[in-house]
């Protein structure tokens, strides 16, 4: 199968080098560029990616504002978003990641975490490593003046899949999980794909967010 790849810079050569390092993977096949958010809703409508490289300081629109504007009228599970950030960037990760993205990775990162991450992206799953994602999850959901979702919203879960979303939400992967809850990895792959039918999220990510805005975990933990 092969990952349609969108990247989405201001930077010429960011797009290039980007560029370059993915299409040597002969599962990935980068389809299009764009150099600000507007060319990136508009080239992803057109093109059709698996997953959009997205840098979140772009002009025009930046890469929040155009997660949002992608995601927001998009019924299906694609595109995957992959936010390309310098960690200095704060409430616009955070906020992207609540915006439906799948997670973010740091631009300096090295090459193989960088295809590593646009698979693991396109497989369906969130990128919640490296640990820093929680940890800045954790931060922002932890202000008070940030209006948080009422706990009821978790009222639809079983006991069981509370325990797992808590679990996800402290980055266990569901390996981990399942031999916590000593049950079959199949058996937590079950749990998950409710939990996130039944709050209507897109991927773990999501799940993990409002793990901490519900306060099922508190920053820390």
């Amino acid at each position: 199968m092969t990952i349609r790849v969108l990247i989405a810079d201001d930077q010429a050569m960011v797009r290039q080098g980007f560029g370059a390092l993915l299409a040597a993977q002969p599962d990935l096949l980068v389809v299009g560029d764009a150099a600000d958010g507007a060319q990136a809703v508009a080239q992803a409508r057109r093109l059709d990616p698996d997953v959009v490289l997205m840098d979140v300081r772009m002009p025009v629109l930046d890469g929040l504002a155009a997660t949002r504007k992608l995601l927001g009228d998009r019924p299906s599970d694609r595109p995957r978003v992959l936010i390309l950030t310098t960690f200095d960037l704060d409430d616009y990760v955070y906020e992207a990641l609540r915006a439906g993205a799948s997670g973010f990775l740091l631009k300096d990162a090295p090459a193989a975490d960088l295809i590593h991450a646009v698979r693991v992206v396109a497989s369906g799953d969130a990128l919640l490593a490296p640990t820093v994602t929680r940890r800045l999850i954790a931060e922002f959901a932890a202000r008070p003046h940030r209006q948080r979702p009422r706990p009821t919203v978790l009222a639809a879960l079983t006991p069981r899949e509370t325990e797992v979303l808590r679990l996800i939400a402290q980055g266990r992967s569901n390996t981990e999980i399942a031999a916590e809850l000593v049950v079959a990895e199949q058996t937590v792959k079950t749990h998950v794909g409710r939990i996130l039918a039944k709050l209507q999220l897109r991927d773990r990510a999501q799940a993990v967010v409002l793990a901490y805005e519900t306060g099922l975990v508190a920053a820390g933990e």
